[in-house]
């Protein structure tokens, strides 16, 4: 299963970012990508006050823009998040990841759970509940590639920081976990690769973490240093400092292999 993550610097002019996607996408479907994987606001990133400014359904534009290039090219998406509309809420938004199959069907739907609601420095800080409806279920999907058959776990950027989200993923038998983010310059430094390193080896799971780079206006600014981590913890893909992408190759028949020579899941006791 070839897979392709795509790192962009998104900002909140909605045209421009889902056009810079898809132009990257084009390059990335070239490289091989069966499986192309966008990060968190990958078509907008502004202020969360703006969000509902913006938002639409499922079937609106935004999310029609990356069905229609799917279903172009016979690729699958991730769009890793996107403001979608609550129903009788204008002033709320979803932090919604949405799955797209080959065909441009919507595949899976992830609702973010655990909102950013933090303290990063002395001059930065952010509530993302303040604008975004937190979402309730987990998701666990099926997932067909070039005759490979796996089961992906969904999750969003702060999601990242609490296992035991991830240990139900792999509990409902998750072979890989999304992580599409933007993770914000200043925890990135120093938190970005350690959790999600620790969430592939304790889960034994690939991760696929595309993430927002660079400076979107005004104060923000993303880590970038989009990257896959194997089940054993080793990074088998990252993007360089700048927008473009990875392929590499999924390798299932390691990752059973890594789970039968070290079967954790067997040993728990709790």
């Amino acid at each position: 299963m070839r897979i392709s993550l795509v790192q962009v610097t998104s900002t909140s002019d909605v045209e421009h970012s889902i056009a810079n996607c898809l132009k990257l996408g084009e390059s990335a479907v070239e490289s091989g990508g069966q499986w192309l994987l966008y990060p968190e606001n990958a078509p907008f990133l502004g202020a969360d006050r703006s969000r509902h400014e913006v938002a639409e359904p499922l079937d609106g534009p935004m999310i029609d823009a990356y069905r229609d290039f799917a279903a172009k090219h016979g690729v699958w998406i991730t769009v890793g998040g996107f403001p979608e509309a609550v129903p009788n809420d204008p002033a709320r938004t979803y932090n919604t990841q949405v799955m797209i199959d080959a065909t441009g069907s919507i595949h899976a739907v992830y609702r973010k759970i655990h909102l950013f609601d933090a303290q990063v420095d002395k001059d930065t800080a952010y509530c993302e509940s303040d604008h975004v409806a937190r979402g309730d279920e987990l998701v666990v999907t099926d997932v067909t590639i070039d005759g490979q058959d796996a089961k992906v776990g969904l999750s969003i950027c702060y999601d990242l920081r609490f296992p035991e989200l991830y240990r139900q993923l792999r509990e409902k038998g998750a072979d890989i976990v999304t992580v599409p983010s933007a993770f914000t310059l200043q925890t990135g430094r120093d938190h970005w690769h350690p959790l999600l390193r620790a969430r592939a080896i304790e889960n034994q799971v690939y991760i696929l973490a595309p993430d927002q780079y660079g400076h979107h206006g005004g104060s923000r600014w993303s880590y970038g240093h989009t990257v896959v981590y194997d089940p054993w913890g080793h990074q088998v893909g990252a993007t360089n400092d700048k927008e473009g992408f990875v392929t590499v190759d999924l390798d299932f028949e390691y990752l059973r292999d890594v789970r039968r020579r070290m079967p954790v899941f067997d040993h728990r006791q709790l």
